[in-house]
């Protein structure tokens, strides 16, 4: 029988939470073997991936999880790190994904609380969307790389392919996009005084999206990137006026633009929840797909209880575990 659990933590128009229990996803024969027995998380085998869970964005988190293990070859050698700033989550993902290789790490949102400017949205300003700079103090030092994915997308590839990745010498990699104008994510007061400015002297920054990184956190905890983001937020909070508009994104820019190894683009099909203030409907970029992402305002799961979704969330839908099955 489906297990369901209901969240304590829910309010408002969503006063319970109720997922289905997952299939169980079995390795296949050529995989490595996981016990997570005395190395745990340290075990070389494992693919470390990295997500935020949360009341709001759970149903999100949950899918992504479950398109994860549908499409992994190795999904027994897949190890989540969920990043939560409250309590009750942990029981509801045991529930749901009851032989799932996990560990919950608690982020305290006063930790950052006090470096957030306003942004263009609401979500933007949540304290967890910024748990992704902390990701190489929070995990175990023996995690040397890991994947973070936002909880607005899915998989339809095999993340090991993700996982290889050659970073060379870079510390993240992610698809890039030069063709996007770069100065619309900082302000004219930014870009009229070279001490800020300055920062891209020697660089070719493009635009990247943070919701899918691969990360070699060795190489972030060796040059300190944390207190590099925490400088220019604080910059951000205490100059005259400000240097950029959006949340998270523009300090990551400013740390690690023109200095990334660029991923194809077939892992990030990103705005798919349109623009960040309307949440249009947005079609596929040209190419092969290997992951769908909702960024934006317009999440698929809204759409779809709405009964107003745009086409694409036809794809999200078959990996939506939510509600009670008939």
């Amino acid at each position: 029988m489906d297990h369901y659990l209901r969240c304590p933590a829910c309010t408002n128009s969503m006063d319970k939470i109720a997922f289905r229990k997952a299939p169980v996803f079995r390795n296949a024969y050529e995989c490595s073997s996981s016990t997570l027995g005395k190395s745990g998380v340290c075990d070389p085998s494992l693919v470390h991936v990295a997500i935020t869970l949360d009341v709001e964005y759970l149903r999100g988190s949950i899918a992504a999880v479950h398109s994860i293990l549908q499409h992994s070859k190795c999904p027994e050698n897949v190890f989540f790190h969920f990043l939560v700033s409250e309590n009750g989550l942990e029981n509801l993902v045991r529930s749901t994904f009851p032989e799932l290789k996990f560990k919950v790490y608690f982020f305290d949102p006063e930790r950052v609380r006090s470096l957030i400017s306003t942004s263009v949205r609401q979500a933007l300003e949540q304290p967890l969307n910024y748990a992704r700079n902390y990701l190489a103090d929070l995990l175990e030092p023996c995690v040397r790389r890991v994947i973070y994915l936002d909880s607005d997308l899915v998989l339809v590839d095999d993340i090991s392919k993700l996982w290889s990745t050659s970073l060379g010498k870079k510390t993240i990699g992610a698809p890039e996009y030069c063709h996007a104008n770069f100065t619309k994510y900082f302000t004219e007061y930014f870009w009229s005084d070279h001490k800020f400015s300055g920062v891209f002297s020697g660089r070719n920054p493009c635009y990247f999206n943070t919701g899918v990184m691969v990360i070699d956190l060795s190489k972030w905890r060796r040059f300190g990137y944390t207190r590099h983001i925490e400088r220019w937020m604080d910059i951000q909070k205490t100059s005259p006026s400000r240097i950029y508009e959006l949340g998270s994104l523009p300090p990551f820019l400013l740390v690690f633009a023109g200095q990334v190894s660029p991923i194809k683009h077939r892992w990030n099909q990103h705005g798919l929840g349109g623009d960040n203030v309307r949440g249009s409907c947005r079609d596929l970029h040209p190419g092969p797909v290997s992951l769908l992402h909702w960024s934006g305002s317009g999440k698929p799961w809204l759409r779809l209880d709405s009964k107003q979704p745009c086409p694409l969330d036809s794809l999200w839908a078959p990996y939506d575990l939510y509600g009670q099955s008939t």
